[in-house]
């Protein structure tokens, strides 16, 4: 999965986010957006998914050769971010199976496995609304990475996470980020450090 983007800026009102971006995300990459706290990092990381449209430019995604519509991206990707919210009244088993209503388990993943994965086996009945901040990253985090898309997406991933959570947090890059483009939001370096590549919103300030 490709992403280029072709002089693209965002503004709101009449102050620009960002402009002048001419860039290529490539297939199966890792790559960092960095920036300090509001710079327009998750700005970015909205327009790249789909959900913010680009005030100039033109982005174009392209799979396997075949071009994508910018209103189907949402197929092709999974995202964990802070804002991205979960579904409070479900228990972990209801909103494991809602996410996957939608995309489907990564090869050799299953619920039981996710629920594994969160360490989570005897709180699969637990209602969400009751999880720590860290465990609802964490519950995030798990529903992208286990999900098979070619592309993964994700904002302050540790957020909320302590020692053991960051650890936890690479610990599934390693497994699950192989052969994904893979695009981190971030300014702490242990978030990104696997990314080979760095894109930094200071340089396309307008």
């Amino acid at each position: 999965m490709n992403i280029t983007l072709q002089n693209i800026g965002r503004r709101f009102n009449r102050e620009w986010i960002f402009r002048g971006i001419d860039y290529t995300f490539e297939n199966a990459g890792k790559y960092a957006v960095l920036g300090a706290n509001g710079s327009g990092k998750s700005t970015l990381l909205q327009v790249l998914n789909g959900s913010l449209v680009p005030s100039v430019g033109v982005l174009k995604y392209e799979d396997a050769g075949k071009e994508i519509e910018a209103g189907t991206v949402f197929n092709y990707l999974s995202l964990a971010a802070p804002y991205l919210e979960v579904i409070e009244d479900f228990s972990l088993n209801e909103m494991i199976d809602f996410h996957f209503k939608f995309k489907k388990f990564k090869a050799g993943i299953d619920k039981n496995a996710v629920a594994d994965i969160l360490n989570l086996e005897g709180s699969r009945n637990k209602l969400v609304k009751y999880f720590s901040s860290g465990m609802k990253q964490r519950l995030k985090l798990a529903l992208a990475f286990c999900a098979d898309t070619p592309m993964l997406m994700l904002d302050e991933p540790t957020s909320n996470l302590d020692t053991q959570g960051i650890d936890w947090y690479l610990s599934l890059v390693e497994k699950f980020s192989e052969n994904r483009l893979t695009i981190v939001c971030s300014n702490q370096e242990h978030e990104y450090s696997f990314c080979e590549n760095r894109l930094s919103i200071a340089d396309y300030k307008g």
